[in-house]
């Protein structure tokens, strides 16, 4: 971890007015401790000659006063910077994960921790270390150039120690960088396992594997544990370190002012005057040791969100922006090899020689594959892993062909394993669309699900678990169906979307799938022969050759 990384000022300009109003009010608390440390020796030496301590003491209350108040105002300044920084980044973060292809965003367990315990671990970075910096810069010349006026040779002995502070945290910091990052390895694994065991419970409890996976939570878990108490360990020993340098540094000026003071070659008020100066030359880069280890977290964490950020930067997709036409988010088109450019007015859908492969697989998954679907019902059929949900992927604009374009207006994508959140049932339903409550209803009509929904105690308000619970798999498979219906997008893409209903519920679904197909372009991915009977245009693929 370097001293100072301008990377988070370049990710998050708004950082930089924060953190330099926390650098100033640092810089006003030390000139009013230094001046404090003036208008109390000088009490001091009233008190001993009894002089008059009227005008000092009013000065030392005002300096008190003033005190106090920067003190208040750095708290407040920093408890908002540091939400400011990490609400920032979290939005940047989303912004480009938004804006870029499915395949190269982060794991979601990756993605989860960077944008929680990463932007939050950034938060004492830029309130609490980045001021301290500018404090450290700041202030002790400040108290040097101060005991220079007072007593030269103590201002010499803090000028040849001081450096010695930043020169052992430098070396200290040096071992830190690397045990938070091996820290900061741990918990991205405990954080990516334990998410993959919640998906997964109902499937290991099913084949009796629940007890082994708390074994390798408990595993992780102690890994995690071990890297965080040597991390805290190193800390404490460090800060044990510069205190007691700073400590022995202050004493060498107490001692040496002590002794002229006894043998009177030096006056009580520059005696006092320096040996309150000595420890406000040190305490601004004591500061700065003790926010380190706090920060040290926050580093490790701008560098992985600076590389996330990074990767997939040359991808070809634009920020995405709201078309005032459609209401959707518009689906980029015609990206590839040849390019991208925005034709949110097209309807229809196409791919030509498009070749995709898997990222980490041998053999493309699609090759030279042209693909066109004018508006109405195209079904697509094919065995098994030919690349069927992959091409509704393709033309859905979350992935990106290696070769080739693909031309298609705004689409909406229902996945065989559709998103439902643990929401309400109309909040599920209103994602990316802001119906009222009677096209809600029409839309759980049309597909068959309002009579099920009705009955439940709260109707809408009915609240759902994570991936739909408390629907069966039929009824969330009409619920996303439901979803579709709302939105108006020209292009809808439906893989397998009666894979879980029963012959009279498919039939329902057939329907509409029919009628919807009169005003878009459908394409559905299918193996029921119902759907063929019905479709304007059959697609089959084997091995990357297309039959119409």
């Amino acid at each position: 971890m370097r001293p100072f990384d301008p990377q988070l000022l370049r990710l998050v300009p708004a950082t930089r007015g924060p953190v330099a109003a926390l650098g100033v009010v640092g810089i006003l608390q030390g000139a009013a401790t230094i001046a404090l440390v003036f208008v109390l020796a000088q009490v001091v030496v009233d008190v001993v000659e009894r002089g008059d301590l009227t005008r000092s003491a009013i000065i030392l209350v005002v300096l008190f006063a003033a005190r106090a108040v920067l003190a208040y105002l750095a708290e407040a300044i920093q408890a908002w910077a540091g939400v400011k920084v990490a609400a920032a980044l979290r939005e940047r973060l989303i912004d480009h994960w938004l804006a870029t292809p499915a395949d190269r965003t982060l794991d979601p367990a990756q993605a989860s921790t960077l944008a929680a315990q990463g932007c939050t671990a950034v938060e004492p970075y830029a309130a609490r270390f980045l001021p301290s910096l500018i404090h450290a810069a700041v202030v002790p010349p400040l108290a040097i150039i101060a005991m220079l006026f007072v007593d030269w040779t103590s201002a010499v002995i803090v000028i040849l120690t001081v450096p010695l502070l930043p020169l052992f945290a430098a070396l200290i910091g040096h071992r830190t960088a690397e045990d938070t990052a091996t820290r900061w390895k741990a918990l991205s694994a405990l954080s990516g396992h334990f998410l993959d065991v919640m998906r997964g419970l109902p499937t290991l409890v099913a084949y009796g594997r629940g007890a082994k996976q708390v074994e390798t939570i408990r595993t992780v878990s102690d890994r995690h544990r071990i890297a965080t108490m040597r991390t805290l360990r190193l800390a404490f020993m460090s800060s044990a370190a510069l205190e007691l340098l700073a400590s022995i540094s202050v004493a060498i000026v107490a001692v040496w002012c002590g002794i002229r003071l006894a043998n009177g070659s030096m006056d009580l008020g520059p005696g006092l005057l320096a040996i309150l100066l000595a420890p406000e030359a040190y305490w601004p880069v004591r500061r700065v040791g003790q926010e380190f280890h706090a920060a040290a977290d926050g580093a490790e964490a701008i560098e992985s969100i600076t590389a996330a950020l990074a990767d997939g930067s040359d991808s070809p997709f634009p920020p995405l922006a709201r078309n005032d036409n459609s209401g959707q988010e518009p689906f980029r088109s015609e990206v590839g090899g040849s390019g991208m450019k925005s034709r949110a007015a097209v309807v229809h859908a196409a791919a030509d020689a498009i070749t995709y492969t898997y990222p980490g697989a041998a053999t493309p998954v699609i090759t030279d594959l042209t693909f066109h679907a004018e508006p109405g019902l195209t079904v697509l059929t094919g065995p098994s892993g030919v690349g069927k949900s992959t091409l509704l992927e393709l033309l859905a604009g979350l992935r990106t062909p290696e070769s080739g374009t693909v031309t298609a207006g705004p689409a909406h994508l229902v996945s065989q394993r559709p998103f439902v959140a643990a929401a309400s049932i109309r909040d599920n339903l209103r994602l990316g669309n802001t119906a009222d409550d009677a096209a809600l209803w029409e839309v759980l009509r049309r597909v068959g699900l309002e009579g099920a929904i009705a009955a439940t105690p709260h109707s809408l308000d009915t609240m759902l678990g994570d991936d739909g619970f408390g629907l069966s798999a039929g009824q969330r498979a009409r619920l996303v169906l439901a979803r579709a219906l709302l939105s108006t997008a020209p292009v809808v893409l439906l893989d397998e979307p009666t894979a879980h209903l029963d012959s009279t519920s498919s039939a329902t679904i057939h329907d509409v799938i029919a009628e919807l197909a009169t005003r878009r372009t459908v394409v559905v991915v299918t193996h029921r022969p119902e759907l063929l009977e019905i479709a304007d245009q059959h697609v089959h693929l084997e091995s990357a050759e297309v039959r119409a």
